[in-house]
């Protein structure tokens, strides 16, 4: 005698599936926590600290923006959340904020002294291109300034063009003399110290006494 088989009926609800706005909202939380840091992770996964850390990141993003300003009352806002941590990272950027407001503006170089000055600064700090731009400035305004010349000669030797530095220290030297001697000890024409056209220029009386 043939069994007939019973049909089972599934007495459980069937499971709802996920909305797409909930999936959109997971992927997103999910984007969000692998651009963070995972020190930030630990933070962000306490209730209490989620608006300190919403603060922070965007303290941060103002700050690499240098609106310092809007910047500082971020970092401000971090310092009375729950994290220690946090509040210590914001008050390191905070500092800086200050620091940045309080500065007085820098005076655009008007005069060739000005120029000078800046661009000396910015050879100190190897930065050859604008050093080159301000002195170049400051010998238009003052062509026979032989500091602005040996200075010149100077950034010439150090960006390793010898043939342009000789000729500007050459130039320097026959406005003021005194430039012969100060070329003697200056560490910027090391470049050149092996140069025989460097020695004849900087030590003439050896050529006289030969």
């Amino acid at each position: 005698m043939a069994r007939t088989s019973k049909v089972r009926r599934r007495t459980g609800r069937a499971q709802a599936k996920p909305s797409a706005t909930n999936s959109k909202g997971k992927k997103k939380k999910a984007l969000e926590d692998a651009s963070r840091p995972s020190h930030l992770l630990d933070i962000a996964a306490e209730p209490a600290a989620q608006q300190q850390l919403k603060h922070y990141e965007e303290g941060m993003r103002l700050f690499q923006q240098q609106k310092f300003h809007k910047a500082k009352a971020e970092f401000e806002r971090v310092l009375t959340g729950p994290s220690r941590e946090l509040a210590d990272r914001a008050r390191v950027h905070l500092r800086i904020c200050v620091q940045r407001i309080e500065r007085p503006p820098v005076a655009t170089p008007r005069t060739a002294e000005d120029h000078y000055h800046h661009g000396v600064a910015m050879m100190n700090l190897g930065r050859w291109d604008e050093a080159r731009d301000h002195l170049e400035r400051a010998l238009k305004l003052a062509p026979k300034a032989d500091h602005v010349i040996y200075a010149l000669a100077a950034l010439d030797c150090l960006t390793g063009e010898a043939d342009a530095a000789l000729e500007k220290l050459k130039r320097a030297i026959e406005l003021r003399p005194e430039n012969r001697y100060h070329a003697r000890n200056d560490e910027d024409f090391a470049y050149l110290q092996e140069d025989p056209r460097f020695t004849e220029l900087l030590y003439p009386e050896r050529e006289a006494s030969a």
